[in-house]
């Protein structure tokens, strides 16, 4: 079992990551659905994280749901679609450890 707090860092800087990458998506490929999944994939990672100050699991219930979808989407770009690191293999890798973490948290 890894200690709540640790769980909330984790989510922090997931959420964190998740903006910038979708900031950085739109400014160098100008692409709009990036910057709106990053900062929408931030805005959910953020919600888990305020949940979890309230209710440990229903937070980071909600932030393995969040990684695990993540993970699936990041992994069949990385997998199957553009077999580039970045930044699709990284995300899929970033994911699997939030992923980790809050189950750790959980259990």
């Amino acid at each position: 079992m890894i200690s709540p707090v640790a769980g909330q860092i984790v989510l922090a800087v997931y959420a964190v990551l998740l903006a910038v990458g979708g900031v950085i998506g739109y400014t160098k490929a100008a692409s709009m659905p990036s910057l709106i999944a990053g900062l929408g994939s931030a805005l959910a990672a953020i919600v888990a994280l305020v949940l979890s100050f309230q209710n440990t699991n229903m937070g980071m219930g909600l932030g393995c749901a969040v990684a695990l979808l993540l993970l699936l989407f990041f992994g069949y770009r990385f997998a199957v679609k553009t077999r580039k690191f970045m930044p699709a293999g990284l995300l899929a890798v970033v994911s699997v450890v939030v992923l980790a973490v809050a189950i750790l948290v959980l259990i």
